[in-house]
């Protein structure tokens, strides 16, 4: 039997096509929303609407995390002048993918973590999948790839993205990525 899998989505437009290809399925799958690095405060909440509304849309479980924007900047400290796909990047990932296991290792041990952090094509998918693998031997949650990109999820992707008329932001949420303007 298949472990529970708890999605853990910076958006809508990432996760869109991942979530209909797994409800498509038939996963027991959660989508778990844990993005203290969004910034302002009023782009969080258009962005944990939207994916509110898609998960609602697709008949899976929403699950938001606490908006702890203090500890992201303590765990990225010093890392503010970092490139897009630095070392910034990967301290991110990893605090956002760890918080979401601790969270799943209180939910039960039948649990098992993936990502669609990496489906941006600003992002490094091998960076956010390494984050994965790192948190999960630190919190003995086991992490699992999914793929967003390739096989026709990026078209799918898209597709979607048009006919939900979801908002396709032009950053990751990080006020330093949007400084550097690559994300």
């Amino acid at each position: 039997m298949k472990k529970k899998l708890f999605l853990v989505s910076c958006c809508a437009p990432c996760a869109v096509a991942v979530i209909e290809k797994l409800n498509n399925e038939g996963r027991d799958f959660k989508v778990i929303f844990f993005n203290p690095n969004i910034h302002p405060e009023e782009e969080y909440i258009k962005r944990r609407d939207e994916q509110k509304a898609v998960c609602e849309k697709f008949g899976v479980e929403f699950i938001e995390l606490l908006y702890e924007p203090k500890g992201w900047f303590e765990s990225i400290r010093g890392l503010e002048d970092e490139e897009e796909r630095g070392k910034r990047c990967s301290v991110c990932f990893y605090y956002r993918i760890k918080k979401v296991m601790e969270f799943a290792k209180e939910c039960g041990d039948d649990i098992e973590v993936a990502s669609v952090l990496g489906v941006s094509r600003w992002k490094d998918l091998k960076q956010v999948n390494e984050a994965g693998y790192k948190a999960s031997f630190d919190t003995g949650i086991d992490y699992v790839e999914v793929e967003g990109r390739k096989g026709g999820m990026q078209e799918r992707r898209n597709t979607l993205i048009k006919e939900m008329g979801l908002y396709n932001q032009d950053y990751c949420g990080c006020v330093f990525s949007k400084k550097n303007k690559l994300c």
